[in-house]
């Protein structure tokens, strides 16, 4: 028998959380320590005996690890964590700006070959699983159209920036497809749709006591990249009802290929990937762990450099054989 994968996780929120959760439903691979940048003795894991050290400790613990998960970093942190581990590690993270994955993938790819590690990049489910059906339906369906709804579920870095805006205690944002829009596009119709007709946004606010209502309000229906493009709606409720009515971390989504086949595009055909997620970070955390699965065989057959889910074999996720993968899936 092979031994486990060592793993460590860098960063301890629900996402590292969730990592440790999964790992306990990997028996191939084995959880080895936590870094925070945080006082060790303060963080308070759900598995005691695995050491705690801070991230100024982590090129020390190079030589014990097969692949670190970045769990800690933001959409602000990562670009600049994760080359400075691919260096050091085989590493694997959850970086969702879209628009900003060819950037950081060309910063992450010099980074880990410099250093002789493999670095995947931006999984999880969207980017990541959905990315892959985006693909697979392009493939499939060369004479049609990509469209993909997210929710109902909390968007936690639009949360975030709610709750940046002065005055606001807490906040939780929930992105929220347009019924109608949904209906056109199962239908076939293919429509042309604009960001505003795709989705709309509702937003729970806790403000400050005597904070300007209007104000927040306004900074957040006008906030650029985040919802002046959308519909949005805004409640402002107490810290009670935000944590008793608001408390989990649902979300998920659809992506859909409409496209048509025959001689004369007669025939419509329609793909439909749907997920529904009772916990965005720990369903997150699943995908990451299956990946640093990927990442560790990459590694071990010399493979250097950074990859994205386009470039890992399927099998490469599983921890069971190719005969046992032939003979119970295929």
């Amino acid at each position: 028998m092979n031994a486990p994968i060592r793993i460590a996780i860098f960063g301890y929120g629900n996402l590292g959380r969730g990592v440790e959760l999964a790992l306990r439903q990997n028996p191939d691979m084995a959880l080895t320590a936590f870094f925070t940048r945080r006082d060790p003795a303060s963080l308070k894991t759900l598995s005691p005996g695995v050491p705690v050290y801070h991230a100024d400790d982590l090129a020390a613990h190079a030589g014990e690890i097969d692949v670190l998960i970045l769990c800690g970093g933001s959409a602000r942190v990562l670009p600049v964590q994760s080359p400075e581990c691919a260096r050091l590690f085989n590493i694997v993270d959850s970086f969702d700006t879209h628009a900003r994955i060819p950037e950081h993938f060309e910063s992450c790819d010099a980074a880990a070959k410099e250093g002789g590690k493999v670095a995947l990049i931006s999984a999880g489910w969207d980017p990541g699983m959905f990315s892959l059906q985006r693909l697979l339906g392009n493939c499939v369906l060369p004479d049609g159209q990509d469209y993909t709804f997210w929710g109902r579920g909390v968007s936690q870095g639009h949360s975030d920036a709610i709750r940046r805006i002065e005055g606001v205690l807490d906040a939780k944002q929930y992105t929220i497809p347009v019924p109608a829009a949904l209906e056109s596009v199962r239908a076939g119709e293919n429509p042309q749709l604009t960001t505003r007709q795709k989705h709309t946004r509702e937003c729970w606010v806790v403000p400050a006591p005597g904070a300007d209502l209007k104000r927040i309000e306004q900074e957040i229906v006008t906030m650029p990249n985040y919802f002046a493009d959308y519909d949005t709606t805004v409640h402002f409720i107490t810290m009670e009802e935000l944590r008793r009515d608001h408390s989990g971390i649902p979300h998920g989504g659809f992506v859909m290929r409409s496209g048509v086949t025959g001689e004369n595009g007669e025939t419509r055909q329609m793909i439909e990937y749907s997920l529904k997620l009772g916990s965005n970070p720990e369903f997150t955390a699943s995908v990451l762990v299956c990946c640093a699965r990927a990442v560790a065989r990459m590694a071990r057959e010399g493979a250097t450099g950074c990859k994205t889910i386009f470039d890992v074999p399927p099998a490469y996720f599983s921890p069971k054989s190719g005969a046992e993968l032939r003979k119970a899936l295929l």
